[in-house]
């Protein structure tokens, strides 16, 4: 055998047991990560990248998508210390509520805190098959804006209708773009209050909870599949009927309308019906992952949309955002299981979705206790 063949024949030999060492120590880092569960997948980026951490949002910001997140009084004033440190001008407290219970937050919230908040009540929707029911949601109505609220909201509409207690036969549900209602969408036009719409929720929330679904194990709790509720598109459609059918009412569609995630057709929607507006509300992981196109959106509908959060009253939250909208940062870890990317708006484009748009659009009459 000559010398160059043993050569040869070593180094094959000498690679082959490299290669199989290599192949065992994957294998062990691979099982090793295949314990790991899904949920508790964390990874630690490498990535040295410049950071930003605004304190206080650029302008005093209005939040017009928070919820009860406080329930007694000290929480109410922690909120309020909160919103000082962070650059919160008001909040728009989304209650839901009719009757005593949104008495009960008139109380808690607008008479200590004036010019803090602003509360928005619900839909009355006891007994809605009786004939007088139009007449009595309508009344609750304007007794609740007699007691200080300037919006309706969070109104939610999944496929499920309106009225709450159990679930209801299809043919029998409550929606948005139902004939009973019409009177009350139009009273909110004459009180010149606005009404927060949730329509849908996130296209992936029609999906099946599988290996292809987009969003992580906590956001499930939404699903929709499987479930006895029209399709995506079909709420979507109510939505487009009950713009089309109330032109004179002001309707807020929190979270982009849940068509965050496909801009285009959002601006149709927007070009095509003037009443229409829309909150960022938990919607982060939706445009930081798509920066450019959501600057250039938010460029485009800066008149038409409204800062939100719908994520609690920690300090985190807020400084979050200011991060997301003001800073150029890349790889920001966000809510979901992707990173988010620094959309650093102009200062125009930023004073209106903090501030003006809501001065504009929301009822500032002074409430009277």
């Amino acid at each position: 055998m000559s010398k160059s063949v043993l050569t040869v024949l070593l180094l094959a030999c000498s690679a082959r047991v490299f290669a199989q060492g290599g192949r065992a120590g994957n294998q062990e880092a691979i099982k090793a990560m295949e314990g790991i569960s899904l949920k508790d997948y964390a990874p630690e980026s490498s990535l040295i990248v410049p950071e930003h951490h605004p304190a206080k949002a650029k302008y005093p910001a209005i939040d017009v998508h928070a919820h009860v997140y406080a329930t007694t009084p000290q929480e109410v004033a922690e909120w309020v210390r909160t919103m000082d440190e962070t650059g919160v001008q008001t909040t728009v407290v989304l209650s839901g509520a009719t009757g005593a219970q949104f008495d009960h937050l008139v109380d808690l919230y607008l008479k200590p805190y004036p010019g803090r908040f602003i509360l928005y009540c619900g839909l009355d929707t006891k007994d809605i098959k009786a004939p007088d029911y139009p007449q009595r949601a309508v009344a609750e109505l304007e007794r609740c804006y007699r007691k200080g609220a300037r919006g309706v909201g969070e109104m939610s509409e999944k496929g499920s209708g309106y009225a709450r207690g159990g679930p209801v036969p299809r043919a029998e549900r409550l929606h948005p773009d139902d004939p009973r209602l019409a009177p009350f969408w139009q009273k909110c036009a004459e009180l010149k209050i606005p009404v927060n719409i949730h329509m849908a929720d996130h296209p992936s929330a029609w999906k099946p909870a599988d290996n292809h679904q987009e969003r992580s194990p906590r956001f499930q709790q939404y699903n929709q599949y499987g479930k006895d509720v029209p399709s995506y598109e079909e709420v979507l459609a109510m939505r487009d009927r009950l713009l089309d059918s109330q032109p004179k009412t002001v309707f807020i569609a929190c979270h982009f309308s849940n068509q965050g995630n496909d801009m285009a057709t959002l601006s149709k929607v927007l070009d095509k019906f003037p009443n229409l507006y829309v909150d960022l509300s938990a919607r982060d992981y939706e445009i930081g992952r798509e920066p450019r196109t959501a600057a250039k959106f938010l460029e485009r509908y800066q008149d038409r949309v409204m800062f939100g959060t719908d994520q609690g009253r920690e300090k985190t939250v807020y400084q979050a955002w200011w991060r997301l909208l003001e800073t150029p940062d890349e790889y920001i870890p966000g809510p979901n299981w992707w990173r988010l990317y620094g959309l650093e708006l102009p200062d125009q484009v930023l004073a209106k979705i903090y501030r003006d748009n809501a001065k504009r659009l929301l009822n500032w009459t002074p409430v009277t206790p």
